[in-house]
C-alpha cells in the first residue's frame, strides 16, 4: 500500500512549540521533515541536530541549496536566506514536530514497546504472530524488519528505533491502513532523554526481555544504560487514554536481575506488572521444559492451570520470548491463556535468528544476531547440547562500541565452544585485528592455529568454519543475522551472512537446494 502524503503549514506546526523563536519572512508549506541535508528538497524543514559524529548546523547552506522550505535550529541561521526556527533542544522539537505532522499516530492505536539486550526482535515479531492468528490487524517495526500494511519489509534504517519522523510516518502508516495494535521495538538509544525518537509515542504496554552489559560508549553506565530502558514503563503514564477502552499493561521478566526497576516504574504510573519466569515462581512460568534442535515442549503454569505449549522455535530461550508476548497479548487484549498458549507451534522464527542454512551437509549451520556475552551464554550451552560432534562460532564484535564487553564474549565463547573463530563484524574507524585480539584475550585455553583463529576477512572466517566441520559438528555464525553490510571506515560494504555461508558450503562440494 502507498504511504498517504502529509504537508502542513509551519505555522501550524509550530503552534506545538510554543517558546520557539520564528525568524523570517513567509509561511512555507512543509511535506517532510528531514535531519540529512542530503534527503531535504523542496518543501522540507531541515532540523539540525548534533549527532555523535556531525552537528546538523553545519549543513544548513547545503539544505537552503537542495531547496529546503525552512530551518530548525539550536544555533543562529540568519544569512542563510530562509524562515528558520530557534530552539533550545532541536530533538526534542524534532520528537514533538513529528508526532504533529503524522497527526498523533500513537493515539489512534494501541501501541506495545519491547525492551531488553537480548530478544527484542523475536518477542516483537511473537506478539505480531499472535495478534494476528487471534484476528487483530497489527504492525509492527523491529532491527529486522517493519509491516504497516500488508507484506513485512526489510527494516531500510540502520537503527533499530530510527528517529522520530520515521517512528512516526510508520506509525501513521499502520493507522491508516486501519491496523489496531503496533508493536515497537524500544532500544535503550531510542528510549533515551538524549536521543527523543520515542519521546512523543503513547505506549499502552511495556514489556521487558533481560538486561546486560551492552551500549555503554552511549550510555556511560549500566545504571544509566538500564534506567533509559526503563524510560519505557515510565511513559505508561503520559498515556492520554485512547478510543480503544483496552488496559494499560506491563510484562517483566522475573529471572532478570533487574526487574524490579522495570516494576516499580510501571507502578508509578499506575500500572501493575505482569511477571514471567522459566527458573522461579512467576505469573507466567515454563515448566517441563524439553528443548531440541526443532524447538521445545513445555507447559505454561498460570493461574494454578498447567497449559500445554510446542514451540517450533529452535532456542530453548525463545520459550522466554513467547511468555513475555503471551502474557502482554492476554493482558492486552483479555484473550485466555490457553487460546493464547495453543497458538505457540504456529510461531514462526525471525529472519536471522537461529537461522539454519542446509545445503546437505553432514553437520548443523545456523545463522544469529547473538552479539552480547549474555546472548552467548545463553545460546551456545544449548547448541552444544544439541550437538554430537564438538561446535564451532565465528564472531566479531562492532567497532567504536563497548569495547569492555569483547573479552567477556571471548570468555562465553572459549567456555561453551570447542572451536572460535573471530572475524570482523562492524570494525568502522577502529583497527580490525586489534578488535579481534581484545575478544582473544578473553579465550583462555584456546589455542591459536588448533582451536582459536582471528581471521579478519568475514567470508574467508566462514569458509574455514565450514572446512574444519565433521559429521556431527555445529558451526554457528554470531552477530551479524539479517544485517545487509559490515561497516568499515571507508563506509559500509555489502553484506548477507546466509548467501555467505552457502557459498562456503558450496566451495566444500554441498549443493543440495
Amino acid at each position: 500500500m502507498e504511504q498517504k502524503l502529509y504537508e502542513m503549514k509551519l505555522s501550524a506546526l509550530l503552534a506545538e512549540l510554543p517558546d520557539a523563536v520564528f525568524s523570517g519572512v513567509g509561511d512555507p508549506v512543509i511535506r517532510s521533515l528531514d535531519y540529512d541535508s542530503r534527503r531535504a528538497g523542496p518543501g522540507s524543514l531541515f532540523v539540525a541536530l548534533r549527532g555523535v559524529h556531525a552537528d546538523g548546523h553545519r549543513f544548513l547552506k547545503d539544505a537552503a541549496g537542495r531547496g529546503a522550505a525552512a530551518l530548525l535550529t539550536e544555533d543562529d541561521a540568519s544569512g542563510i536566506g530562509l524562515p528558520w526556527v530557534r530552539v533550545k533542544d532541536a530533538r526534542a522539537a524534532l520528537s514533538r514536530l513529528s508526532a504533529r505532522f503524522f497527526g498523533e499516530p500513537s493515539r489512534h492505536l494501541y501501541v506495545i514497546g519491547v525492551t531488553g539486550t537480548d530478544g527484542k526482535s523475536t518477542t516483537v515479531s511473537f506478539i505480531h504472530q499472535l495478534l494476528e492468528a487471534l484476528g487483530y490487524l497489527a504492525g509492527f517495526l523491529s532491527t529486522v524488519a517493519h509491516q504497516t500494511g500488508g507484506e513485512p519489509a526489510d527494516n531500510p534504517f540502520r537503527q533499530s528505533t530510527p528517529e522520530a519522523p520515521e517512528i512516526h510516518s510508520l506509525l501513521a502508516a499502520m493507522r491508516d491502513n486501519g491496523k489496531r495494535f503496533a508493536v515497537v521495538e524500544a532500544t535503550s538509544h531510542g528510549l533515551s532523554a538524549r536521543t527523543m525518537r520515542l519521546a512523543d509515542v503513547f505506549f499502552d504496554a511495556a514489556a521487558l526481555t533481560n538486561v546486560a552489559l551492552e551500549h555503554l560508549e552511549f550510555h556511560g553506565s549500566l545504571e544509566r544504560y538500564r534506567n533509559d530502558k526503563a524510560n519505557l514503563f515510565r511513559a505508561l503514564s503520559r498515556n492520554p487514554g485512547k478510543p480503544h477502552g483496552l488496559p494499560r499493561a506491563a510484562v517483566v521478566n522475573a529471572d532478570d536481575a533487574h526487574w524490579r526497576l522495570f516494576a516499580d516504574a510501571a507502578s508509578e504510573a499506575g500500572v501493575t506488572a505482569v511477571r514471567y519466569a522459566v527458573r522461579r515462581d512467576a505469573d507466567w512460568r515454563a515448566t517441563d521444559l524439553s528443548p531440541g534442535p526443532g524447538g521445545a515442549s513445555f507447559s505454561v503454569r498460570h493461574g494454578g492451570r498447567d497449559l500445554p505449549a510446542r514451540l517450533a522455535v529452535p532456542g530453548d530461550f525463545n520459550v522466554e520470548n513467547f511468555l513475555a508476548a503471551a502474557a502482554v497479548v492476554c493482558a492486552a487484549t483479555g484473550r485466555a491463556p490457553a487460546e493464547v498458549c495453543a497458538l505457540a507451534e504456529r510461531l514462526k522464527p525471525v529472519r536471522g535468528r537461529l537461522e539454519s542454512v542446509a545445503r546437505g551437509q553432514p553437520f548443523r549451520l545456523v545463522v544469529d544476531f547473538a552479539h552480547t556475552p549474555q546472548a552467548f551464554g545463553r545460546l551456545l550451552p544449548a547448541l552444544k547440547r544439541e550437538t554430537a560432534g564438538r561446535l564451532i562460532v565465528v564472531f566479531g564484535s562492532a567497532g567504536e562500541r563497548d569495547t569492555a564487553k569483547r573479552r567477556l564474549q571471548g570468555e562465553a565463547a572459549a567456555r561453551a565452544a570447542d572451536v572460535v573463530i573471530l572475524a570482523d563484524e562492524d570494525p568502522r574507524g577502529e583497527n580490525p585485528a586489534a578488535i579481534l585480539e581484545e575478544i582473544a584475550a578473553g579465550c583462555a585455553g584456546k589455542k591459536r592455529g588448533e582451536d582459536l583463529f582471528l581471521i579478519p576477512d568475514r567470508r574467508e572466517a566462514i569458509g574455514r568454519a565450514c572446512a574444519l566441520a565433521r559429521p556431527g559438528d555445529t558451526v554457528a555464525l554470531l552477530g551479524k543475522g539479517h544485517e545487509k553490510s559490515i561497516a568499515y571506515k571507508d563506509g559500509a560494504r555489502p553484506w548477507d551472512e546466509k548467501a555467505a555461508a552457502e557459498e562456503a558450503l558450496k566451495a566444500l562440494g554441498f549443493a543440495k537446494e
